[in-house]
């Protein structure tokens, strides 16, 4: 009798797609080469996400994003969209789309950012995997709209994941990675993909893209942590009134052991992000370098560019650790990379240095290496590698030499 051969079902979604594992999509997939802007990327990745729901506000420079998203509900990739009244009713609304079992994208920057600051821990709280796409601008006084990243330092300890793109790729990358990580059973908390506004949102760089006839697996509610709402669950899940709402013992205990559950949660997203972005962090340079770069998104870019300079051009040895995640915070991949290191320097896009504080927080009692806050720009100035070379030059004694 011949052996019967079993063969999976293939299966499709909404749109005709072929449902194929993350592995697939993300590792194993074939890919074309596009010239294509962030914003175009992050279309593409909701392209192949299955998404259920996007809701969207204009803001620079994240309304270009949200206009694609808005075209992609038109050709019948996601399944609802519309526009908010403000941010913060987007917020409240992605909120809603997600307690009913929805995969939900949706994206912000700047002063939306900080107006709808409230719902995010509220979207923690709830465990909803939502993906918020941020594109960071400049939110001080005077008005700016240029590139600048403090907008991030408000969102770490908000309770959702937050990962740090370096490129237009990256971004494509960590939008279909953030909805599987988010969406695992003992994770289930917000994702927010973080990208320097301008610099890749609206900059076209090559970005290889899978086919857009194939797509993740649709999202599955019934399998989080704490069940949807739907025609059988009443919404009480989510208020917890009146037990949690009372001034007594218990109360605060349900809320402080709820709030480190949310925090426990993001450090159980860890082995998964390690394996969908293959690694938290990235090496860049000379492995014995003596200058030591930590640095997110596109500081890490320029970076990068200044170690080239400083290796060929003034011969010293130096390297890039590249943090693709914030939070969780790679702490055990800081410590091991500073070993060896003589001078540890962290470029940023802001002017408060909120990066520095999380490696200095991270190697505190650990070393005694000296960590320069510096070079530190906002307000949309742009950091030339030349101008970090100077400055690692002028600050570990060595004669400034023209670079350019």
């Amino acid at each position: 009798m011949a052996q019967q051969v079993k063969t999976e079902k293939v299966r499709y979604n909404r749109m005709g797609q072929r449902i194929v594992s993350p592995d697939y999509l993300l590792f194993e997939a074939p890919r074309t080469k596009h010239f294509i802007t962030g914003s175009e990327a992050v279309k593409e990745a909701a392209k192949r996400a299955s998404v259920d729901a996007s809701i969207s506000y204009p803001i620079t420079p994240q309304s270009e994003a949200a206009h694609m998203l808005g075209e992609l509900w038109r050709e019948g990739y996601i399944g609802v969209y519309f526009r908010g009244e403000s941010e913060f009713g987007v917020m409240s609304e992605v909120a809603g789309c997600a307690m009913a079992g929805a995969r939900t994208i949706t994206t912000t920057s700047g002063p939306g950012t900080m107006r709808a600051m409230e719902v995010f821990p509220m979207w923690a709280g709830s465990r909803l995997p939502i993906q918020l796409v941020l594109m960071a601008r400049g939110i001080n006084s005077p008005l700016s709209i240029q590139p600048d990243n403090l907008e991030i330092s408000f969102l770490l300890d908000t309770g959702c994941m937050v990962w740090h793109a370096e490129t237009a790729q990256e971004l494509f990358d960590m939008i279909i990675a953030g909805f599987v990580v988010a969406e695992q059973p003992d994770v289930h908390v917000p994702i927010i993909t973080a990208i320097d506004g301008f610099f890749i949102s609206h900059t076209r760089e090559a970005v290889y893209l899978p086919p857009e006839d194939i797509a993740l697996p649709p999202y599955n509610p019934y399998k989080a942590p704490m069940p949807p709402i739907d025609m059988e669950m009443p919404p009480g899940r989510f208020m917890r009134d009146p037990f949690v709402m009372k001034s007594n013992y218990i109360s605060y205990a349900t809320h402080a052991s709820w709030q480190f559950e949310v925090r426990a949660a993001i450090e159980r997203s860890r082995p998964y992000a390690k394996h969908y972005l293959r690694g938290l962090v990235e090496h860049f340079g000379d492995p014995e370098g003596e200058v030591l770069f930590i640095a997110s998104g596109t500081a890490a870019a320029q970076a990068k560019e200044a170690t080239q300079i400083l290796i060929h051009e003034e011969g010293i040895k130096a390297r890039v650790l590249r943090l693709k995640t914030l939070r969780p915070f790679p702490t055990e991949e800081v410590r091991e990379a500073v070993k060896g290191a003589k001078y540890i320097f962290i470029p940023e896009f802001n002017v408060v240095g909120w990066l520095e504080r999380e490696v200095k927080r991270a190697l505190y009692g650990y070393t005694d290496i000296p960590i320069f806050g510096t070079p530190r720009v906002g307000g949309g100035m742009t950091m030339p590698p030349e101008f970090i070379v100077q400055e690692v030059l002028r600050l570990i004694g060595k004669e400034v030499k023209h670079v350019g």
